[in-house]
């Protein structure tokens, strides 16, 4: 995934622009980067920041830096920003989403002829944001640039743009990625996240519609192109990545959860001795859960985060694997002799999860019962970088389909509908290969309605297969 955060103020912006940035670290793993623009040109900096959090990575660059006008980015993907010399003058650019024809786009200009070329290449592949940046300079303006490259991309993409004429800031075409404009005194703020405003004495203005391109300068902000009529917010902000003090369409993430937790233990006549959270975001859902159904919330496992706060995962699995294991420490005493129900986002892989569940078992646990907040995920991601797995077999409801069928993809439809035998006997064999005594995963109608927005404005692809703007 990847977050942006870009500031416009009066006033030196710098300190609001690096602790937004950071509040979107939960984002991504990978790089991290900032650029101010000042009466003396533009001062960039990009980290990696796989091993280090951005914040103690970009401490020491603040005293570097200075300006009014400046935009960060955490990015899971590729460096950012970019700065880039075009007939529509300097700017610098982030870009968060996924741009699947990335590759065809960039062979495309480079065939038209006329100059163009890429320089930011990473195994033969081409770096999305420059692709953007060069479907932007093909175009008569910075804003029919930006409108150019929502109607050629396939996937997602939201952008934030500094310029001589301020911060231009694109939500994607569909709305799949949040963004929110925050508001002060003498500075406004465009952020992914709107837990970044609040301790920076920024209230939120407005939510940024689908497909909206707004410019900002210090003397404030215009709607260069309205939003459009159809949206297709990703819901897995609310189950999983989205941090819990953000809002997304005025909808907190956090009594989300705990509504979709209430509604899991409505559906469930189980009766554990407690109910449990996956840190970290299987939390809010197992304490709604918990206060539902009248049953103890308590922490059998504890997140480590002195040396492991980070809550994305490396891609190397065994990595992933460790990372997973060293973060949660058990309390035995809580585990032993116990009936114990654990609330999760989600199943993607479920491997780091059949560790979890063994060790568990080994602490003595009498019983591990599992609720995923949200259905089955049958097909990967297309549309946004959350879940960057190879192959879909790589999801586990994928791996018991092909168990079941011979085939991965027979009849997903079929999976895909709780009312149908096959989906059970798909519940019933990641049961199995997980090691639980019992799983009952979220419906699709009780993730909706603890969201509250309309089905019909949330992405639901990874667990129906079907959403509008697939092309």
């Amino acid at each position: 995934m990847g977050g942006f955060f870009g500031v416009v103020s009066r006033e030196d912006c710098v300190a609001d622009l690096f602790y937004g940035t950071d509040y979107h670290s939960h984002l991504g793993t990978a790089r991290g980067g900032m650029v101010v623009r000042n009466g003396h040109g533009f001062r960039r900096n990009i980290h990696d920041i796989s091993n280090s959090p951005f914040r103690t990575k970009f401490e020491d660059d603040l005293v570097k830096y200075g300006g009014n006008m400046g935009l960060g980015v955490i990015s899971d993907t590729e460096d950012q920003p970019l700065l880039i010399a075009s007939r529509h003058g300097s700017y610098a650019i982030v870009t968060v989403g996924r741009v699947e024809n990335a590759d065809a786009l960039a062979r495309q200009t480079l065939g038209n002829g006329g100059g163009a070329h890429y320089s930011e290449l990473k195994g033969n592949t081409f770096n999305a944001t420059e692709v953007v940046a060069s479907l932007i300079n093909g175009q008569d303006t910075l804003l029919s640039g930006l409108q150019h490259v929502q109607e050629r991309i396939k996937g997602s993409c939201s952008i934030l743009l500094l310029a001589d004429g301020g911060l231009y800031a694109a939500r994607d075409r569909l709305g799949r990625t949040a963004v929110t404009l925050g508001r002060k005194d003498g500075a406004r703020a465009v952020t992914m996240e709107t837990c970044a405003l609040p301790n920076l004495g920024y209230e939120v203005e407005r939510h940024l519609g689908p497909g909206e391109i707004l410019r900002v300068t210090p003397d404030g902000c215009e709607t260069l192109a309205p939003a459009g009529d159809r949206m297709q917010i990703c819901a897995f902000l609310w189950i999983y990545y989205g941090y819990p003090a953000s809002n997304y369409e005025g909808v907190n993430t956090e009594i989300a959860r705990n509504r979709c937790g209430a509604a899991l233990a409505r559906a469930d006549s189980t009766t554990p001795d407690l109910v449990a959270g996956i840190p970290d975001s299987g939390i809010g859902h197992a304490i709604g859960y918990a206060a539902e159904a009248g049953v103890p919330y308590r922490r059998p496992f504890v997140k480590y985060t002195p040396t492991w706060p980070r809550s994305f995962m490396p891609q190397e699995q065994r990595v992933r694997d460790l990372v997973a294991r060293m973060k949660l420490i058990p309390v035995r005493e809580l585990i032993d002799g116990s009936r114990l129900l654990f609330c999760e986002d989600s199943i993607v892989r479920g491997t780091q999860l059949k560790d979890l569940i063994c060790r568990i078992f080994d602490a003595g646990a009498r019983e591990v019962h599992m609720r995923p907040a949200c259905p089955p995920l049958v097909h990967g991601c297309r549309f946004l970088n959350f879940s960057q797995s190879k192959s879909e077999l790589d999801l586990a409801a994928r791996r018991a389909v092909k168990a079941l069928e011979g085939d991965a993809n027979a009849r997903l439809d079929d999976y895909a509908d709780p009312s149908t035998d096959r989906y059970h006997a798909m519940v019933d064999w990641i049961r199995g290969n997980l090691g639980l005594t019992t799983l009952q995963y979220q419906t699709l109608e009780d993730m909706v309605a603890a969201i509250g927005l309309p089905r019909e404005q949330l992405c639901t692809y990874c667990w129906t297969g079907e959403s509008a703007g697939c092309e």
